[in-house]
């Protein structure tokens, strides 16, 4: 058992460093994420984004966008963590909160000419998340995916 005093300095030093951390990632004074039009990272630390060829490549689809829509809203509901913050008819921002509270901005743009969606995934507080928004990623296209096989 570690002492009080101990675990109150250890806390103390956890806040600091993570306060240290903090830049702010795009969102509003409530917490909210902004629209971008780029889904590039600043930080490649606390960020990741679909890209051609690499792995973490595009979400692809058959059919209207309006189908890509009705997939990308039916695998975000197995994720009790996410809300969707904004929808219309080409992009959807979602907030994914951490069981520790930690908000995660989820932005995804869908391209009804190459048949894809593209995503970026970015903490919203610290300079990293320690590979939260990759392994989150990982699943979610997953899962979208065996979506888009079993509705073909």
């Amino acid at each position: 058992m570690i002492p009080r005093a101990s675990r109150l300095g250890l806390a103390t030093a956890l806040s600091i460093l993570l306060g240290a951390c903090a830049a702010p990632a795009g969102g509003d004074a409530a917490g909210s994420p902004t629209q971008t039009t780029d889904l590039g990272c600043t930080l490649p630390t606390n960020c990741i984004r679909s890209s051609v060829g690499s792995a973490h490549a595009p979400l692809g689809f058959e059919g209207p966008p309006a189908r890509a829509m009705a997939l990308l809203r039916a695998t975000l509901a197995e994720f009790p963590e996410a809300r969707i913050v904004r929808a219309d008819a080409s992009t959807l921002e979602a907030v994914f909160t951490t069981p520790a509270g930690f908000r995660d901005d989820v932005d995804f743009r869908i391209d009804a000419e190459r048949q894809r969606v593209d995503y970026r995934s970015r903490s919203s507080f610290g300079l990293f998340d320690f590979g939260k928004n990759r392994s989150r990623m990982a699943a979610f296209a997953a899962r979208f995916e065996a979506k888009a096989r079993q509705s073909n």
